[in-house]
């Protein structure tokens, strides 16, 4: 007895999801640039280490994302995605993203004390976690989201 076979993802699947990866890679380059001023590194860092870091951070917030996205796909939206449920899935891989992203900040800072950040940094109440990586996971996949969904015919 054979298995049964996985749908053949769709053409509007493979655009849609290539779209949003690549504005995810793009809008996540752009945005961690713009933040870098927020951490020590900025100042204590070489150009490469600060290169490396925010070449480094753009490729796991790429992986966050499409993780993310893979996971509340398979949940909500497994064969009718991206035509159907676009809202359901984006929300929930951003909801995801940002648990993630709490989690990592927090751990990241004040556990590991792998980074820090810098007096400049806007912090959550409570968290100890900086309001820009927060406020990354709430705009860039939004962004990211509106320009990947699929294009009326």
């Amino acid at each position: 007895m054979s298995k049964p076979r996985a749908p053949k993802a769709s053409t509007t699947f493979r655009q849609t999801w290539a779209r949003f990866v690549l504005a995810i890679a793009a809008l996540n380059l752009v945005w961690e640039i713009g933040q870098m001023p927020l951490y020590t590194l900025w100042l204590t860092g070489t150009r490469c280490e600060i290169a490396y870091a925010i070449l480094h951070c753009t490729i796991g917030d790429i992986l966050i994302a499409a993780f993310s996205l893979a996971v509340a796909v398979k949940l909500f939206g497994a064969t009718v995605w991206p035509e159907n449920r676009y809202g359901k899935v984006a929300v929930s891989a951003m909801v995801m993203a940002l648990g993630y992203t709490l989690f990592s900040e927090w751990w990241n800072v004040e556990v590991r004390q792998a980074w820090a950040y810098r007096d400049i940094m806007p912090m959550l109440p409570g968290l100890g976690t900086g309001l820009s990586p927060v406020m990354q996971w709430l705009f860039v996949p939004a962004l990211a989201f509106w320009l990947a969904r699929p294009k009326s015919e």
